[in-house]
């Protein structure tokens, strides 16, 4: 079969490589979509220092069940389902709590072990989503990415009626701010680029500032009549939005870092104490992908509004290649076998 190979970084193509084989606890799968992530492509760059080479690509996976064991999911051959790629060990004591994506030993498809784009994959029945029908495929993918978006949320205890500032206009941005709206709250989306701004204020984000341009203290303090917003996620990974995120956040407000800053940022703690924030980490999904799926079913988050390209299995490798080299012309590209 073929699967997107990724060599070494800056290395990828398609490669034939062996069928995953049948073993109990697993179920083999018929890919039929995969799409491309930010860290597809921070894996091909060689910036993530995470991830091991030789490897396939790809954790924004779904399929048809092929083969499959006895379960606990009631899941049979035939089933569409969609792959929850964070592998936890189910020992330590965050797996204790429920905290699986935060395992001390979490390995991650396409990082810590090979991912699904290819054309069949092996993954544990315990981590696979039954997909409802009336997804098209090319949405289901997208479930993965509005997972770390609702988790993102989840983290901030976002309550309707409240003001969110959403830093980085991305992906997980976009759907967050997206899903904020389907909870009755008010998204203040921040980004730097006038492309991504205008199209979010085209799916009904009207609140849209481009800080390389305005004082966006100012702006969500006009917005909030001066109170600032109860909730802000820092998507973008920049070190200079994460420190603006507690000049944005009100008194007594809740911070979520989602975004993955390439250095530490030094931060004032007396004003942490001075407003009483809280401060949460945010990574990958718990238990939000049942949520993901009806929201996209029932049409309450627009996850189609991602997709910038649609390409077939073969162009994936070149897929990866060209969101490397222009990032910019690209949210989410997504292939359906």
């Amino acid at each position: 079969m073929k699967a997107v190979y990724l060599e070494a970084p800056g290395v990828i193509y398609m490669k034939e490589i062996e069928m995953p084989e049948s073993k109990p606890g697993y179920a083999l799968i018929k890919v039929k979509a995969a799409s491309i992530c930010g860290s597809d492509v921070g894996a091909f760059r060689g910036n993530n220092v995470l991830v091991t080479y030789p490897r396939i690509l790809g954790h924004e996976v779904a399929g048809e069940i092929v083969e499959i064991g006895p379960n606990d999911n009631g899941l049979k051959p035939g089933d569409r389902v969609i792959l929850d790629p964070y592998v936890y060990c189910g020992k330590c004591y965050p797996c204790s709590i429920g905290r699986t994506n935060c395992c001390e030993n979490l390995e991650v498809l396409g990082v810590h072990r090979d991912g699904g784009m290819a054309e069949y994959f092996s993954h544990p029945d315990h981590l696979l989503h039954k997909v409802p029908e009336g997804i098209d495929w090319d949405l289901v993918p997208l479930a993965e990415p509005l997972t770390i978006s609702l988790h993102s949320i989840h983290r901030a205890g976002l309550k309707a009626g409240e003001h969110i500032t959403i830093i980085g206009a991305g992906p997980i941005g976009l759907v967050a701010a997206l899903a904020a709206i389907e909870y009755g709250a008010v998204p203040i989306l921040i980004d730097v680029l006038d492309e991504r701004l205008d199209y979010a204020k085209t799916l009904g984000i009207s609140n849209t500032i481009n800080s390389s341009k305005t004082d966006a203290l100012q702006a969500i303090k006009d917005l909030t009549l001066g109170v600032m917003s109860q909730a802000v996620v820092e998507a973008s990974g920049s070190n200079q939005a994460i420190r603006a995120t507690l000049d944005y956040v009100s008194y007594a407000g809740r911070i979520v870092f989602t975004g993955w800053p390439k250095a530490d940022t030094e931060l004032p703690t007396a004003l942490i104490t001075k407003k009483e924030l809280d401060l949460r980490g945010s990574r990958t999904s718990a238990g939000e992908f049942q949520e993901a799926l009806e929201l996209i079913l029932k049409s309450k988050v627009d996850v189609g509004a991602t997709i910038s390209k649609r390409v077939a299995f073969d162009e994936l490798a070149q897929a990866v290649v060209d969101q490397s080299t222009t990032p910019e012309k690209y949210l989410k590209i997504i292939s359906v076998f």
